[in-house]
């Protein structure tokens, strides 16, 4: 049997392919098979395999509880890190404005997004990081362009603690999107789990990905 694909004679994607995360939640449905099997147990003898089939619906469902309860602290963790990214760009932004004349929208945004309680929700959770990843990329463009502002420990420190914050968020999404694509594998898991999703309307959830900002510089020349 010939592969399916094969890399050999299969048509190349000369025009390469900007692979992007789809920002849209899927419903868990179920089908009339998997209704009757639902409520089949029960007129099944013994009667006992009704109590086993609820107790087997109650341990997924406790399981999708526990499994939001993670993505709920794996979310935090990202909040937790945006806020201190937040708060050491606000330092840089005032370090540089002594040196230099900053653009003022830059320290406005800043505190804005300072204030801002932590996002809820996967989309609202990515748009303000997006917003974020533009103030850093503004207070970098604006250190980069002078490079006698580099010899400064303080400013010099503080853009090395942004460097940092940015690898533990991206750690930080990391972990998250590895919980999101276990809610996504399991509620489509036949046939407790995803009865239950579907009983209990879960969707699946988006996961992280890079903002526009961050892919746009990946695509900068470098040397």
């Amino acid at each position: 049997m010939a592969n399916e694909l094969d890399e050999m004679n299969a048509p190349e994607l000369e025009a390469g392919n900007d692979v992007k995360v789809i920002a849209k939640q899927l419903p868990v449905t179920v089908g009339g098979g998997s209704k009757v099997f639902d409520v089949i147990w029960w007129f099944l003898p013994p009667v006992i395999g009704g109590v086993v089939w609820l107790i087997m619906k109650r341990k997924a469902k406790n399981y999708f509880q526990q499994l939001q309860q993670k993505l709920q602290h794996d979310a935090s963790q990202i909040d937790n890190y945006l806020e201190q990214r937040v708060q050491i760009l606000q330092n840089c932004a005032r370090l540089l404005d002594k040196a230099i004349d900053l653009d003022k929208e830059t320290f406005t945004q800043i505190a804005k997004y300072r204030s801002n309680v932590a996002p809820e929700g996967d989309e609202a959770r990515m748009a303000y990081s997006e917003k974020v990843d533009t103030l850093a990329r503004s207070v970098n463009i604006a250190f980069e362009n002078y490079p006698d502002l580099h010899a400064h420990r303080e400013l010099a420190d503080a853009m090395q603690q942004n460097s940092y914050l940015q690898r533990e968020i991206t750690a930080a999404r990391e972990v998250y999107n590895d919980t999101v694509n276990t809610w996504n594998r399991e509620i489509y898991a036949w046939p407790t789990k995803q009865i239950v999703a579907a009983k209990a309307g879960y969707t699946t959830r988006i996961p992280f990905a890079a903002s526009k900002e961050t892919k746009e510089a990946a695509r900068g020349v470098f040397f």
